[in-house]
């Protein structure tokens, strides 16, 4: 798919070396396993981490892609060495929504879907990346799912 950027120095604290932090960042990613399949993650000097594997649907990867990314060090995520299958369905469009401060999830949904009362969904579309609503942090990047 490419390469998806990040803000490298918010997000959750989940290593202390680079040396750790491919093996931490899988144990994180398989910890709420998204649907990746043989996942191998390496991480470069300047905080680019590479995924590969095979991924159970693009929605998948997508969410492999932010538990990444939402990592503290982490400054882009490579996807090109994971196999993600073909969507057949257009219906679905995702955008990705980068948290600023003062944000609420009822804010973000009132924005995307006209009604602050379905944060209920994005917490839901995310709910690998977002453990706790009450817990969202500017910088952090999520899925918006937006029926066609």
């Amino acid at each position: 798919m490419g390469l998806f950027d990040f803000v490298k120095d918010v997000g959750h604290k989940l290593f202390g070396s680079k040396d750790e932090a491919p093996e931490k960042i899988k144990e994180h990613i398989e910890e709420d396993n998204p649907g990746i399949e043989g996942l191998e993650v390496s991480m470069n000097d300047d905080g680019t981490v590479s995924l590969s594997g095979k991924a159970a649907s693009k929605e998948a990867m997508e969410k492999a892609v932010l538990m990444a990314g939402n990592i503290e060090g982490v400054s882009n995520v490579d996807t090109s060495n994971l196999e993600v299958p073909e969507e057949e369905s257009a219906e679905v469009r995702v955008e990705y929504y980068i948290i600023q401060k003062g944000d609420t999830l009822w804010k973000i949904a009132e924005k995307f879907y006209g009604n602050g009362a379905k944060y209920t969904k994005i917490v839901e579309d995310n709910k690998e990346v977002i453990k706790d609503p009450d817990k969202i942090f500017p910088g952090q990047k999520i899925r918006i799912v937006l029926e066609s």
